[in-house]
């Protein structure tokens, strides 16, 4: 029970950022260029920041080494999960405009806006190394397979631009994961004004990514929330499929039982936020996409803390 009550009180700290950043959407504090500038702010200036510093003081350079392998877990769920996907749109005919989108959306999570605070306010900083783990196999999945598919869906035609997509997957975030992984392999240590000035950007990705998250639900309106059939195997996908499938990989190795409670929520977060601007960039449905995104942010902060729940007894 103080598992599960753990796990509640984790859920409603994301909650109340949520609910900020939803009121003063509402009040009208943001419009879409204050939100572009939200996102900016979190992927380009404080994400780096907070990546290079959490690396830097937090681990040794053995054990960087020790988890990258461990790389290879978020990999194979995601591959898996992508099979399942491209399954269910011929079993249940899934419209051709949304097959690109709904595989994408299925097996892609949201590892950074939910994923990050969520499991930072559940375990607290010895869960970083792990988050990042997952979150490198999911950005590099996303960019290349998830944007080809919800390309396929919309009106421009089909090109995979390599130089581009390096360039998405190559993002300030995993760079800075990149920088802060050679500063401790090479024992590096940065002057101490910069390690603060870092600590402080830093500090802005987690309220500044919730805010987002509010202005996200405010924005695509709850009253346009409608339990369909492909929004609900997308919520079965993100919520009972990826998490189920993440855990019958882990069972069996010995990995520390705290990267696979990580592992575990992290493949069951809502759909990534990057999936409707891809959507409107492609020109596939933004709609769609946006509402998914809604629906799975909001439901997350209910199922999260079962997930928490159940995962104390994986071993």
């Amino acid at each position: 029970m103080s598992v599960f009550l753990h796990g509640i009180s984790g859920v409603l700290i994301i909650l109340i950022m949520i609910a900020v950043g939803y009121i003063l959407t509402k009040r009208n504090w943001f419009d879409d260029k204050s939100a572009r500038l939200l996102t900016r702010l979190v992927t380009q200036i404080s994400l780096p920041a907070y990546m290079v510093v959490t690396i830097t003081q937090k681990f040794k350079a053995h054990e960087l080494l020790a988890i990258i392998p461990d790389l290879r877990f978020p990999v194979i769920s995601m591959m898996l999960l992508m099979v399942v996907a491209m399954i269910l749109v011929q079993v249940f005919q899934i419209k051709r405009s949304h097959r690109g989108l709904f595989t994408s959306m299925f097996f892609n999570s949201n590892t950074v806006f939910v994923g990050l605070p969520i499991n930072q306010a559940l375990f607290g900083d010895k869960a970083i190394p792990y988050i990042l783990i997952y979150y490198m196999a999911n950005t590099t999945i996303f960019w290349t397979l998830g944007v080809y598919l919800i390309q396929k869906d919309g009106a421009v035609p089909v090109i995979f631009d390599w130089k581009a997509t390096l360039g998405k997957i190559f993002s300030p975030p995993l760079m800075g994961f990149i920088v802060g992984v050679i500063l401790v392999l090479c024992d590096i240590q940065m002057p101490t004004f910069i390690n603060q000035d870092l600590s402080y950007l830093g500090g802005l990705t987690i309220p500044l990514s919730m805010i987002f998250i509010g202005y996200s639900v405010a924005n695509a309106g709850l009253a346009k929330l409608k339990l369909r059939r492909d929004n609900i195997l997308i919520i079965l996908g993100r919520f009972v499929v990826a998490p189920i499938l993440m855990t019958l990989l882990l069972i069996p190795t010995k990995l520390p039982l705290l990267m696979k409670q990580v592992f575990i929520l992290q493949s069951a977060m809502p759909v990534m936020t990057n999936a409707p601007i891809i959507a409107s960039l492609y020109k596939a449905d933004v709609d769609y996409a946006a509402i998914m995104v809604t629906e799975t942010t909001v439901l997350s902060l209910l199922i999260v803390p079962f997930l928490m729940f159940l995962t104390q007894y994986i071993q």
